[in-house]
């Protein structure tokens, strides 16, 4: 195979991903030192087109980052002003006490925010101190250096032909190098997944978890908003099936956040999470919400859910794991944005330090050693044992003692820490133990297939490039997946992206990957680890407005 020449560029500090922890890295680099070079590379076709969330946003991360930020337009436009939990059966519900709540779930002072909008002011920051930042670059691969450390990435390599070889117009991209490199991809990011395996990050911290989330903007009837409501909800439609839950967060313009989180530890591989969501809609509580609204955006990606166990060591030679790249999501309080900020705050200090100091390309210590003993160990220590109860004996259960484990914890005093056991793909059992379900149809005004819906992601992937969902065995998903697990990626995915044409020997197993949302459940979930999630050309993928 012949080597690619690629012209190089020289930083101080690249940042992978333009999302809150790589943004708030960029921002505190630059404050601290003004002079140092500090480069952002961005898959998404802009800063936020990528960028996906529930979001009830705690400031604690902006407070220290920008503290005079309502004073520059930061877009925390709506306080939450009244929280509503509930439990659903399938005609009615029970309102569960806020009093009863510990007070780490209390959303008083912060706000319902489109966290891509978040982003993109963010950028705007970040550019006004001179970091250079460059959407629509994907980083394809890692570049190590001579010593085994982290050197840099490649990005904005375009051009390639459907089997991989270079085409006419085809781009090698660049090399970016930094004096350390930051990955704050998100959840499952290629980059993040190969340094971890690289380094063995993860072989003192417990296996992580993850969730599914989707998510609809709704435009809904005047009369019927409540600006500042925010409503979460658990039990139907997902029962013994999943865990998982629901939010409702009305913000401002007559719209409503709707989203459904689905544990991706369940058993039952006929369970079908974007079909749960649609189901959730058609709850009396719900549909009156929505009832003459319409929706007007789609999106999913998935959540890491493991906590403060499935931590792995943040540090590799030559730079760190930020915010979701690592798990940094507190799972009751569904909140993530507020530690993916501080760790970009923290790894900046660290990274910082070093560089005056003389260093470079190696292990940030300093850094781990914060995100653990500070305000993000801090919040995951207090909740790392509800996931595990959950996981372990169901929501009853889970309500109860993780509830009162939040409130142990509260008052400092700690029982140990539970283990999470399998992970997600190893969770799915057999077809054979389990029964069919049998979803409703979607009526197009409520609910809705997901073809249609994904055409309110505004997804796009030129098809002339390669397919950036890799099989490690073609074979597989026929030869194992369908007979054994009836073919979960058909149901697991909210994108429809993949499907098996044919029947008997004629079946084949066909990648959609122009439908990708880039939420990385199949790199998750897939039983038999076969579907490789790695990152398609730079721009591709959905281009979220508001999320």
């Amino acid at each position: 195979m012949t080597q690619i020449e690629r012209e190089a560029m020289e930083y101080d500090v690249v940042i992978v991903g333009a999302g809150p922890a790589g943004l708030s890295a960029a921002i505190r680099l630059k404050q601290l030192d003004a002079d140092l070079n500090v480069v952002v590379l961005e898959k998404g076709s802009e800063v936020g087109a990528h960028i996906l969330s529930g979001a009830v946003l705690d400031p604690v991360g902006l407070n220290q980052l920008i503290p005079d930020w309502k004073a520059k337009g930061a877009p925390l436009n709506v306080p939450v002003t009244q929280d509503n939990f509930y439990m659903l059966g399938q005609a009615g519900q029970i309102r569960i006490p806020n009093a009863l709540m510990p007070p780490l779930m209390n959303n008083h002072g912060n706000y319902i925010v489109s966290m891509g909008n978040v982003c993109r002011w963010l950028a705007e920051q970040a550019e006004e101190l001179g970091v250079e930042i460059f959407p629509g670059m994907s980083c394809s691969e890692v570049v190590y250096g001579a010593d085994g450390a982290v050197k840099g990435v490649v990005a904005g390599e375009f051009g390639k032909n459907p089997d991989g070889t270079q085409g006419p117009n085809y781009e090698p991209g660049m090399e970016l190098h930094g004096k350390y490199v930051f990955l704050g991809e998100g959840v499952r990011g290629s980059l993040s997944k190969q340094v971890i395996a690289k380094y063995a990050l993860d072989a003192h911290s417990d296996v992580q978890k993850y969730g599914l989330g989707m998510k609809e903007i709704w435009e809904i009837d005047p009369a019927k908003h409540r600006p500042g409501t925010v409503t979460h909800t658990m039990g139907w439609p997902l029962d013994a099936n999943a865990g998982g839950g629901s939010f409702i967060y009305h913000l401002d313009n007559n719209q409503v956040y709707v989203g459904f989180v689905v544990h991706l530890n369940y058993k039952n591989p006929y369970v079908f999470p974007y079909m749960e969501f649609q189901r959730f809609k058609h709850h009396p509580m719900v549909a009156e919400l929505l009832k003459g609204g319409k929706r007007v955006a789609y999106g999913a990606r998935a959540i890491s859910e493991g906590g403060y166990q499935s931590l792995p060591q943040l540090a590799f030679p030559g730079g760190a794991l930020l915010g979701c790249a690592a798990g940094m999501v507190n799972v009751p309080r569904i909140k993530g944005n507020h530690n993916a900020m501080l760790s970009g705050i923290a790894a900046a200090e660290a990274a910082c330090a070093a560089i005056k100091a003389g260093r470079s390309a190696d292990l940030l210590e300093d850094y781990d050693t914060e995100v653990r003993s500070g305000l993000i160990g801090r919040d995951l220590r207090k909740v790392r044992n509800v996931k595990p109860l959950w996981s372990r004996y169901g929501l009853a259960a889970s309500l109860s003692l993780g509830g009162a484990d939040m409130w142990l914890n509260t008052f400092g005093i700690r029982l140990g820490t539970l283990k999470h056991g399998k992970s997600d793909a190893l969770a799915t059992e057999p077809a054979a133990k389990h029964k069919q379900i049998d979803y409703p149809k979607p009526d197009g005004k409520l609910s809705f297939d997901r073809l249609t819906n994904v055409a309110f992601s505004f997804t796009n992937h030129a098809e002339s490039q390669p397919a950036h969902l890799q099989l490690k065995d073609p074979a597989i998903p026929v030869a194992v997946n369908l007979p054994k697990f009836a073919g979960p990626s058909a149901r697991y995915c909210p994108a429809g992206v993949y499907e098996f044409v044919g029947t008997g020997d004629d079946t084949r197993f066909q990648i959609n990957f122009q439908n990708c949302v880039h939420c990385k459940t199949c790199d998750i979930k897939d039983p038999s680890q076969n579907i490789v999630w790695t990152v398609p050309q730079g721009g591709d993928g959905p281009n979220y407005p508001n999320m």
